[in-house]
């Protein structure tokens, strides 16, 4: 399943600050009590395509508007709705607007900017350091940066090269840190990210991010719910009406869930009570 053309890709300074908000708001939810069919389907999803109009520009507040404990869910501003922001490159994009990736072992300096700890339940040397190509909502590849386990690697690869291929738009990818781990609840985060070190959102055990065997691609886009109400990120409520599909979603059937199925992963949108429309793990967890 390994790519045929594996490139290395030059990497340059550490990841920037994107939009801002928690990893915490971008929470697997617990193990689905229910599931139901319907991850297979067609190659393209209808919300795969680049939107034809200009992105927005990023809002200069981005990060900032922190939402109070037990303020619940928040009206979406304007200028997130919908949501197509312009990728701010942390890596350098790749020249030729082609799909390139890289698997290596985890570098120090990107050890050291991750929420990795000794006491996290897998190993640094099981985690593997890995970059992708994705397409943004400005319609231009950019250049990805995920941890993910060593057996998931490959995977991982694959179903981006897929998501690529069909067009399907991306915001930010890159590595959580541990200050965005304890950042204020700003409910406005975006970054599709894999590994990060903490437990399942309301349980003590860990999640599966903590073992690099899952992922959260465009949590605004794909929020969290729980109990109708408990939303993750809290600004993200116009993106609870599932049947307008808009870029950047991912629902039943499309190229997104089809293509982490083929990998043989499953999509948390498949729950019934939390519903994570963002989740693919390798367990169904």
């Amino acid at each position: 399943m390994l790519l045929g053309v594996v490139v290395a890709l030059a990497l340059a300074g550490t990841a920037c600050g994107g939009d801002g908000g928690s990893p915490a708001d971008r929470a697997d939810a617990d193990a689905p009590t229910t599931t139901v069919a319907g991850d297979a389907g067609p190659t393209e999803a209808p919300g795969s395509t680049a939107p034809t109009t200009p992105p927005l520009t990023r809002p200069d507040w981005l990060g900032t508007r922190v939402i109070p404990d037990g303020a619940g869910p928040q009206p979406t501003p304007p200028e997130l709705d919908p949501r197509a922001l312009p990728t701010v490159d942390a890596l350098p994009p790749p020249a030729d607007g082609a799909f390139h990736a890289a698997i290596a072992a985890v570098p120090p300096d990107v050890a050291a900017r991750s929420t990795w700890q000794p006491d996290c339940p897998v190993a640094l040397e099981d985690l593997r350091y890995v970059t992708v190509s994705f397409r943004g909502f400005d319609g231009l590849a950019h250049t990805g940066e995920l941890l993910v386990h060593a057996d998931a690697a490959d995977a991982m690869v694959a179903a981006f090269e897929r998501l690529f291929a069909v067009g399907y738009p991306i915001e930010d990818m890159r590595i959580s840190t541990l200050a965005e781990l304890d950042a204020p609840n700003t409910g406005d985060g975006n970054v599709t990210t894999a590994f990060v070190c903490r437990p399942t959102r309301g349980r003590s055990s860990w999640s599966q991010h903590a073992y690099g065997r899952a992922v959260d691609v465009n949590p605004f886009q794909n929020p969290y719910v729980r109990d109708g109400t408990d939303l993750i990120p809290g600004f993200a409520t116009s993106y609870l009406d599932r049947g307008n599909v808009r870029p950047g979603m991912i629902v039943a059937g499309d190229g997104t869930v089809s293509a982490f199925g083929d990998v043989g992963w499953q999509w948390g949108g498949a729950w019934s009570n939390p519903v994570d429309y963002m989740h693919f793990s390798a367990n169904g967890r």
